[in-house]
């Protein structure tokens, strides 16, 4: 046997066992670790194990969006009765789906179906690795937006990540992109293959406070962008002053969005009514993406109406938790556009309403938050009934809430437990809403888990997600 092969077998056995040992311990879902020792003992295990997808695989990145975006798709993948492998949970660097490939293997170091779909979100810097270890039949770009400046840069240096991506595609590749978005829309300068557009803009109004422009320049000539109408940050209908390019007429369209009790209904060009059980603006761009997505792999209108209908959020992504007597709505916010996003959402509601930021700035939310001050918080001044600040950045982040008009908070908690101990001593009649960062989300998670907090997104106990 090469040795090659020996490498492999022994990477994949150390990972199946670490996954093992991860869930019996209870210290996750066995969503990072295995990949992790699977690529630390043989370097080519993702090329080697992708090469046997038969199906093909799909890709999607961007700011925000690709969590929700994959488990839509996945949702009409199952309506089908497609067979596929999804690396959950937004296990989105190279060791996520490496994990996701380590479960999908038997020991002898075979898919266990080689029909099965490959379906990966991909951390924005990581889609070079992913495109050419998958090579898949599409890629999907959601957004372009500041996040984490200290890990990524400006968005400039995403998007040359994304073109450099782009080199390591097949010719074939269908690249499906947000045409409200002007840097994304920029991909198509450096593309021979197919495209998909998808677009919200025909179905939305000039926002009053759309939020900070991420994109104003054309990088083909340099001139500014003109909008007819901004939604929500640079996303609507733009054209450059100089040269003339603007936004690309859609494939995928939505002609009508409106709020339900449940979450949305879109009418969509082509597909007629969809619902989709999770609330706020971003989440229709979402849905349109995993339309675009769905049409482009072949899945049938029936498939996808039905898959997205039966969507349920992705952990922090609106997850609703109840633990004793208290409702909480779990809504991660990384950056200034998600987050101004999720105030939105909470500001469409009505009435006053209770509200919590849990800020952290360890390495994977980004140690610099000063991006919290680009967070429109201001939104829901006045109406406020009672707040809360916590995580290892409380006292910025209870500044901030200070600044923007909101009452005092009631507690200013690193960690938590100490967190929760406070919050759970609030009866107030209406769901607490928990703004968070990365971290702070799966160490809040890990806590709820441990008190035995119900989810009643997935109608069972909370589970703590990585490993």
């Amino acid at each position: 046997m090469a040795l090659g092969r020996l490498r492999l077998l022994l990477a994949l056995w150390l990972a199946r066992a670490a996954a093992v040992l991860s869930r019996s311990l209870g210290r996750g879902g066995a969503t990072a670790l295995p990949g992790l020792l699977a690529e630390r003992v043989a370097p080519g295990f993702v090329p080697t194990i992708a090469s046997q997808f038969e199906s093909g695989a799909v890709l999607i990145t961007g700011t925000n969006g690709k969590t929700t975006t994959a488990r839509l798709l996945a949702s009409a993948l199952s309506a089908g009765g497609h067979a596929f492998v999804h690396n959950r949970e937004g296990s989105n660097l190279t060791r996520g789906i490496a994990s996701a490939l380590v479960h999908a293997s038997d020991w002898r170091g075979y898919l266990k179906d080689s029909r099965t779909f490959a379906l990966m979100e991909t951390d924005e810097v990581t889609l070079t690795f992913a495109a050419g270890a998958l090579q898949p039949r599409a890629v999907a770009f959601t957004n372009l937006f500041r996040d984490q400046l200290d890990r990524y840069g400006e968005v400039d240096a995403v998007s040359s990540h994304w073109r450099k991506a782009l080199d390591s595609l097949p010719s074939d590749t269908t690249l499906v992109l947000n045409a409200d978005d002007p840097s994304v829309a920029e991909l198509a300068l450096d593309w021979s293959g197919p495209l998909h557009w998808y677009s919200l803009a025909g179905a939305r109004e000039e926002a009053a406070f759309p939020g900070p422009a991420d994109a104003r320049w054309c990088r083909d000539c340099g001139g500014v962008y003109d909008y007819e109408l901004r939604y929500t940050g640079h996303l609507g209908r733009w054209r450059c002053s100089v040269c003339g390019r603007s936004s690309p007429q859609p494939d995928t369209r939505a002609t009508s969005i409106e709020a339900t009790p449940d979450g949305l209904r879109l009418v969509v060009s082509g597909l007629g009514d969809v619902e989709v059980p999770l609330g706020g603006i971003y989440n229709a761009a979402n849905a349109l993406a995993a339309i675009s997505l769905a049409r482009v792999i072949g899945i049938s209108n029936g498939d996808i109406q039905a898959g997205l209908a039966a969507t349920r959020p992705a952990f922090g992504r609106g997850e609703l938790v109840v633990l004793g007597g208290l409702s909480l709505r779990l809504l991660l916010c990384k950056n200034p556009a998600g987050a101004s996003e999720a105030l939105r959402l909470v500001a469409d509601e009505d009435g006053t309403v209770d509200v919590a930021f849990v800020l952290n700035d360890r390495l994977a939310d980004g140690r610099d938050v000063s991006w919290i001050w680009d967070v429109d918080f201001e939104l829901l001044s006045g109406r406020i009934n009672r707040c809360w600040a916590g995580g290892v950045r409380a006292a910025d982040a209870a500044l901030r809430l200070h600044y923007a008009g909101w009452p005092i908070s009631v507690s200013s908690r690193s960690t938590p437990g100490s967190f929760l101990d406070e919050l759970t001593q609030w009866e107030g009649d209406n769901p607490v809403t928990i703004l968070l960062t990365y971290t702070a989300l799966l160490e809040l998670r890990a806590e709820l888990s441990r008190r035995g907090a119900y989810s009643q997104s997935t109608g069972g106990r909370i589970s703590t997600a990585t490993a």
